[in-house]
């Protein structure tokens, strides 16, 4: 296998480094040339430096520089952009893009060297804080947990690779099957929350690194994929080219027939409880303070891509998805139709949303033109809007970075808030309980309540509480990397996208069955002979 060959864990060592923010020589690289396993992995320092590499390989052109937001924000109903970069993945054809084998490769290098980890830092018995190296192990399952899950979401049943090439140096596995897959995932991650610290305990790592609430939460999540993918039912969703609403029946998704759905769901709801009553994440009260440079980190932000301006360690989400840009304006926004499933109070909109900006070179523009009377003239200043191509949702949460001006920059991604893990259970307990429950009533206003929204229609039956928290989480986590994977989960991504065809700015949502896996890399194929084909349609 090309992408993990038998010196994959020397690739962990070069490129350690500690994702704080507490100052740049924390994350500087640091070089271990020509080490082995047998000589490195000798104390604490080490063990630190090694799980510092597994996160590392966040920090490339497979995964968040751009590929992993490329192909997952970019592809779903309620986004749109220019056609220069919306044109491959954002339009159906992930093959024409650069970056379309990254996530397979990305994330089979954190599984190879979490392996290293794991097999590694175990043996250290010296020279070591038993928690910490503890800590350390329980963060390798995390990581490899979380790969796990992303491969599984966009490839669908994949190779099982639990040990190290140096161990098991056989390249050619087979396909794991979806519920296998799912079955390591959940496994991984219960190892994980026995073994990781509370968020503000003393020992608990960097800023960037797992806790014991963030792996109950992604448990919690993975619990509702499985179970969201094997139920059976209708969800409506408001879409298409008049924005109505329209009723799908959803498709059970592939690999998960037979499972037992509401199982599954009140298993989700569970840990979800147990992240919610212990008492270490709040919602930002402020949506403007939850995207701020002083708000990174704290109190929601439960798994953030950690950034440090004037480093290696930046990226250009600012540029691509804020309205000030080295390109004049950013690249990509929300649709007009998604705008309007706000109410007009809602601070989602009001706050997240840039409704007057200026270009690089200082023309100004508002949003959305059918709001004139609010922003044309802000302050005695005049903005202009032509409609069609100036009706731009450019989004908040990527501006807030050292310096716009510069193409990478400090912003930061979210992986996990808090607020997904009380829709979580909200979407779970309705489903598990044939109906919203009081309680998911209460985390569903939560999440509503912060963003000054109306509370949600009381009296909903199980159908209407189900498309109203999937409608919730459109609004909460929009261009977040989160609505694909909602709308795979629920088996609808087919429907919703073909019932809009062309999109605002003539970004195509056709898709076809195709779709529904991404291809695996041909290297993959052509060094692993255990598989004889690729995904359906590639």
């Amino acid at each position: 296998m090309r992408s993990i060959n038998k010196t994959i864990w020397i690739l962990a060592l070069p490129l350690v480094v500690l994702l704080t923010l507490s100052c740049k020589k924390q994350l500087e690289e640091h070089p271990y040339s020509f080490l082995s396993p047998d000589n490195f992995y000798k104390n604490e320092s080490d063990a630190k430096a090694a799980i510092n590499g597994v996160y590392n390989a966040l920090y490339t052109y497979d995964l968040y520089l751009q590929p992993m937001w490329n192909l997952t924000v970019l592809d779903d109903d309620q986004v749109s952009g220019v056609d220069w970069f919306l044109g491959t993945s954002g339009a159906g054809n992930p093959q024409g893009y650069w970056g379309v084998n990254g996530p397979w490769v990305g994330c089979y290098a954190i599984i190879a060297r979490a392996n290293t980890v794991l097999e590694n830092v175990e043996k250290i018995n010296e020279n070591i804080d038993t928690t910490i190296k503890t800590r350390i192990l329980g963060e390798a399952y995390y990581l490899r947990a979380w790969s796990y899950l992303q491969l599984v979401q966009l490839y669908g049943g994949v190779p099982i690779r639990l040990q190290s090439l140096s161990i098991n140096p056989n390249a050619n596995i087979p396909r794991g099957s979806v519920k296998d897959v799912y079955g390591v995932i959940i496994d991984d991650l219960k190892k994980a929350e026995t073994m990781l610290l509370p968020v503000n305990h003393v020992k608990a790592g960097d800023p960037g690194h797992a806790t014991r609430g963030l792996a109950k939460g992604l448990l919690a999540k993975t619990y509702l994929t499985m179970a969201s993918g094997a139920t059976s039912g209708n969800v409506s969703v408001r879409g298409g080219l008049d924005n109505g609403y329209y009723i799908y029946p959803k498709t059970v998704v592939a690999g998960l027939e037979g499972l037992n759905s509401k199982t599954y769901f009140g298993l989700a709801r569970d840990k979800a409880l147990e992240v919610i009553t212990s008492g270490d994440y709040s919602l930002f009260t402020s949506w403007k303070d939850l995207w701020s440079k002083a708000g990174r980190n704290k109190q929601e932000h439960m798994w953030e891509l950690q950034s440090l301006a004037g480093s290696a360690f930046v990226n250009n989400l600012s540029i691509y998805f804020s309205a000030y840009s080295t390109f004049g304006r950013g690249a990509v926004w929300a649709t007009n139709n998604h705008y309007m499933d706000y109410e007009d109070q809602d601070k989602r909109v009001l706050d997240g949303v840039a409704h007057n900006y200026s270009t690089n070179t200082g023309v100004k523009y508002y949003y959305p033109s059918w709001q004139q009377a609010l922003y044309k003239v802000v302050n005695g200043i005049t903005y202009a809007n032509n409609g069609t191509t100036d009706n731009r949702a450019y989004v908040i949460k990527y501006a807030d970075v050292a310096d716009p001006s510069v193409a990478n920059s400090d912003a930061f991604f979210p992986l996990m808030r808090y607020s997904e893990v009380l829709l979580t259970y909200a979407e779970a307990a309705n489903e598990a309980n044939d109906g919203p429950t009081t309680e998911s009533y209460t985390y569903l206003n939560a999440v509503r309540n912060r963003a000054s929204a109306t509370i949600a229609p009381a009296g909903m039956n199980q159908e209407q509480f189900r498309s109203f928290v999937i409608a919730e989480r459109a609004r909460e986590f929009s261009l977040e990397s989160i609505r694909r994977f909602d709308l795979m989960r629920w088996g609808i991504y087919l429907q919703v996208m073909n019932k809009i065809s062309a999109g605002q700015n003539n970004i195509s949502k056709v898709r076809s069955l195709k779709n529904l896996l991404l291809p695996i890399p041909l290297s993959e194929l052509n060094s692993n002979q255990a598989i004889t084909a690729n995904n359906p349609g590639w």
